[in-house]
């Protein structure tokens, strides 16, 4: 059985869910950010035990279609933007989000527009101003550098959307610590 996890954003997540479901006596068969597959097939029982104990750490079992689709939407987004060179992509990140879930991008923008009150386009930008943040606090690539892997035309480019998005330019953030970084899962 695929079950479908939300708030699955990173490593450790993937990490955590396994082990609580290999501490109720299943097999995970596959794993991946916000899907999992298990054996042997739960009873509504042991649904309700997986449900419980993914909420005391902060996930949800998911069972409506359209919930499903909106959170493969985000772990796309999040896997692009934090965990690949966005530069190295030759297309859209829209347009890879499409093609990776095999559906039409129309659609995935009016569900995603719908369910969660913010476009994708908006969704993408905030998780890249997220990873921004990060490669700033860290300190070992130079504007231009962080602008090139981000995917952005030029670090005026970033420049701008981070200013827009945050109120302080990349510089003035590196210097502060006024706008701290938000987890992904509550970035919206």
């Amino acid at each position: 059985m695929v079950l479908y996890v939300k708030n699955m954003v990173c490593e450790r997540c993937v990490m955590i869910v396994r082990q609580q479901l290999e501490q109720l006596h299943f097999e995970v068969k596959d794993i991946s950010l916000g899907k999992v597959e298990v054996v042997p097939d739960p009873n509504p029982n042991q649904l309700q035990d997986i449900s419980a104990t993914m909420q005391m750490l902060g996930f949800e079992l998911m069972d409506k279609e359209k919930d499903q689709l909106i959170e493969q939407v985000k772990n796309k987004v999040i896997e692009l933007v934090h965990y690949s060179d966005l530069n190295a992509l030759n297309q859209s990140l829209i347009t890879v989000i499409a093609d990776r879930l095999d559906k039409d991008y129309a659609y995935l923008s009016r569900l995603f527009s719908d369910v969660e009150g913010i476009t994708i386009e908006k969704y993408i930008i905030q998780q890249k101003i997220e990873k921004v943040k990060e490669l700033l606090e860290y300190g070992e690539l130079n504007l231009n550098e962080i602008a090139y892997k981000m995917g952005y035309s030029s670090s005026a480019h970033l420049s701008a959307q981070f200013k827009s998005i945050t109120g302080l330019s990349p510089s003035k953030y590196r210097d502060s610590n006024a706008n701290p970084r938000k987890p992904l899962d509550k970035i919206k």
